[in-house]
């Protein structure tokens, strides 16, 4: 008989199961991180004067990744973007009903998002039509890009990029002691950089959530070029999903029976060994049980023989 496996690997690192948020709290801090990162990343490039401007558009957005993550992370593990939460579902980190679910919840933040930015530009005397408005920030090819960057170079920017985005998150959340911390800065800061070099190709948005909602709310050509921004990133993100997966399945063998660290006891959801509990009184046992071909390891050595790379990937290094 099989048993259903709780999500546990879709939140930053330093939740813990007992006291992990239900879906639907989930949902909501998903939703409302893509909305914030929506009217940040819209918002400021729509109603900035570029002489006086004191904050690139490109920062900006990166910045408010990492708030929204430190604000809500700890919640929902911070996605606000669906082509990182595949990243997630195909490197085996949560599971595909949840997926889809965090899905719906960034599609709808970020179209609200969109939407409050709308209606404050229609409340703008000077501005006589509000989608060509939000046509200046939402992604494009050909001649709606600004240096008429045909599709095969978006596309291949946009796959790049996304699978950049995905990997540095997933490699950032694995530091199991320090992803927390790390993961927002590192995500932020990747965002900004690559945003930064995505808006004179084409507003490139590296999130299929926000490329909807501005394209819902520009003109008609924005939703007939739509499809590049979904794909492309998605592809991007099982690329570096899979990857993922594939480093942490080869890393290092797997323990034999009774010889699994409390690294795997915590990623397995079993309690973990107290520091030091019972360690003299098994030690010899340990000893005796392995076979005569199998190597000893060196006292006080927790590494065996995994390097450090693989250990990072397997999400044991801090």
């Amino acid at each position: 008989m099989s048993t259903t496996v709780p999500d546990r690997h879709d939140a930053l690192p330093g939740t813990s199961d007992a006291v992990r948020p239900g879906l639907l709290p989930r949902l909501g801090a998903e939703a409302f991180g893509s909305l914030f990162i929506a009217v940040a990343g819209l918002g400021v490039p729509l109603f900035s004067i570029p002489q006086s401007s004191p904050l690139p558009a490109a920062l900006a957005a990166g910045l408010a990744v990492t708030a929204a993550m430190l604000a809500v992370g700890h919640v929902s593990g911070g996605h606000f973007n669906p082509a990182i939460t595949l990243g997630h579902l195909l490197a085996g980190r949560m599971r595909a009903g949840a997926a889809a679910a965090y899905a719906v919840a960034q599609l709808a933040g970020a179209v609200v998002g969109a939407l409050v930015l709308f209606a404050v530009l229609r409340t703008l005397p000077g501005i006589a039509d509000s989608r060509t408005a939000f046509d200046t920030v939402t992604a494009g090819f050909g001649e709606h890009s600004i240096i008429q960057a045909p599709v095969a170079a978006v596309l291949l920017l946009e796959v790049l990029g996304a699978a950049i985005v995905v990997a540095v998150f997933l490699g950032a959340a694995a530091r199991e002691k320090a992803g927390a911390v790390v993961a927002p800065f590192a995500v932020g800061l990747t965002f900004a950089a690559l945003l930064q070099l995505g808006q004179a190709v084409g507003n490139l948005p590296y999130n299929p959530a926000r490329a909807l909602a501005s394209a819902v709310f520009s003109s008609g050509w924005a939703v007939e070029q739509v499809w590049v921004f979904l794909v492309a990133p998605l592809a991007g993100a099982a690329i570096a999903g899979l990857l993922f997966r594939i480093f942490r399945g080869t890393a290092a063998p797997a323990p034999a029976a009774g010889d699994a660290s409390d690294d795997d006891a915590a990623l397995d959801g079993r309690p973990e060994v107290a520091a030091g509990a019972g360690t003299d009184a098994t030690a010899g046992a340990a000893g005796e049980a392995r076979s005569p071909g199998r190597p000893e390891r060196a006292a006080g050595s927790t590494g065996g023989a995994a390097s450090e790379a693989q250990e990072f990937f397997d999400g044991k290094r801090g």
